[in-house]
């Protein structure tokens, strides 16, 4: 881990949290651009398609996860979306079931901080003991807000040199 991202638990759920230098209008606009979920959700490899509506509650998008050639096709749909604060998603990934993830973006200065928070919520994944299935996942949440941070920071550095 790098000086920007930590890691906490509580209720046994991992919570990783970044800071990010941009600010939260910046971290929305990419949570936003359902065509960019691959970019930054691990293990994602494709978008299929996005609702016209994302990230509104009860929009999804269409992905795939797992390495070529094995990709299983499924969705996420949006439980609560709360603009440049708040984005709750239900990812699928059926046979492996599908996971809560609550992303939550709080203003700091000029950046902000993101937390994501995941877990298990039907299907085969629940049966994997949580504080096992936390070790996974909280590495590779730990990447995904590595992304997301260097997708924000980098579009709003580009926006605020185009003046």
């Amino acid at each position: 881990m790098d000086e920007q991202t930590s890691q906490s638990a509580h209720d046994g759920v991992v919570t990783v949290t970044r800071e990010v230098d941009a600010p939260s209008e910046a971290v929305w606009e990419v949570l936003s651009d359902g065509w960019a979920y691959a970019t930054w959700v691990v293990g994602a490899s494709r978008v299929r398609d996005v609702d016209h509506s994302w990230p509104g509650e009860g929009a999804r998008i269409h992905h795939s996860f797992g390495l070529w050639p094995v990709v299983i096709s499924d969705t996420t749909h949006v439980e609560r979306s709360v603009p440049d604060t708040e984005l709750v998603l239900t990812a699928r990934g059926w046979p492996a079931g599908e996971a809560r993830v609550v992303l939550t973006i709080t203003p700091r200065g000029s950046g902000c901080t993101v937390t994501i928070e995941e877990d298990a919520v039907r299907g085969p994944g629940t049966l994997v003991p949580k504080p096992l299935r936390q070790l996974m996942i909280g590495p590779r949440n730990v990447e995904a807000l590595r992304r997301l941070a260097y997708l924000a920071e980098g579009r709003h550095r580009e926006r605020v040199a185009q003046g």
